[in-house]
């Protein structure tokens, strides 16, 4: 794909990319897909996707109790358990403000560590990371913000999250639908969203504006971007995904230069 070389003009030192197929072909990339890079809040998808492994598993439910007084695991997967973005700190009755929390992810990972007593990074990579051969991945920090990666093994990740092999494909689906609809709230980066559509650990883009993806994202894309200049993606409508791995933190220039490389990917998927 002529379009993944977009990402050469990006203002960055190093840059990674990749963009898969539903069927997990990549079907363009540019870049090393070995180099490590830390994938900052992207982390939350891997997280994200191991507590619903968990879930399937029996280790907890949706609705398990967990973190905040009244909150479950469904609220800490949704960023609505009231907590503050990155204090322990309970600032809302759950489920009614949508507050996006680094705190709340780490209460995630304690309350999956608790009840399946292996400690979370190591459920984790037996879950998740083994299984999919993602060998350059781990956890090296939060598991709201403290995984590293490349892009060879978020390839695997992003074929995983369009036909789950892991997971029921049902589950996902719930996953990647809107959890309590109608909240507004912040999204990082880009300001106040009303509404500020979240699934299951996945950010919805529905009909954001401003928004990191682009302006022919379908409603229904999903995926996170992160604070180290990384975003991955899924289009169920484009039938496809990209990752994207900087080494230059996020600013006004990510986005600049995101949406304009979203749309020019789509436009020659669709072509």
């Amino acid at each position: 794909m002529d379009s993944v070389r977009l990402a050469e003009q990006w203002p960055v030192g190093n840059v990674s990319v990749a963009v898969v197929g539903a069927d997990g072909s990549v079907l363009g990339r540019h870049g090393d897909g070995a180099r490590p890079y830390r994938l900052a809040s992207v982390t939350k998808l891997l997280t994200a996707y191991t507590a619903l492994i968990a879930i399937e598993e029996g280790v907890v439910e949706l609705d398990t109790p967990a973190g905040p007084e009244g909150a479950t695991i469904r609220h800490l997967l949704a960023h609505t358990a009231g907590l503050a973005f990155g204090e322990h700190k309970v600032v809302a009755q759950p489920g009614t403000r949508r507050l996006y929390s680094n705190a709340g992810f780490e209460q995630l990972a304690d309350a999956l560590a608790e009840h399946s007593g292996i400690p979370f990074a190591d459920y984790q990579s037996e879950a998740l990371f083994t299984p999919l051969r993602m060998t350059g991945t781990k956890l090296a920090g939060s598991p709201a913000s403290g995984a590293v990666s490349r892009v060879d093994d978020l390839i695997s990740f992003a074929a995983e999250l369009q036909r789950p092999s892991l997971l029921d494909a049902s589950t996902l689906a719930a996953a990647t639908t809107v959890a309590f609809p109608g909240l507004n709230g912040v999204l990082p980066g880009f300001g106040h969203q009303k509404p500020n559509d979240w699934g299951l650990g996945f950010e919805i883009r529905d009909h954001k504006s401003p928004h990191w993806t682009g302006t022919h994202s379908s409603p229904a894309t999903f995926g996170h971007f992160g604070q180290s200049g990384t975003f991955l993606w899924v289009d169920p409508d484009a039938a496809a995904a990209c990752v994207a791995l900087t080494d230059r933190d996020f600013g006004p220039w990510a986005a600049e230069v995101w949406p304009p490389f979203t749309d020019a990917v789509l436009t020659e998927l669709m072509a």
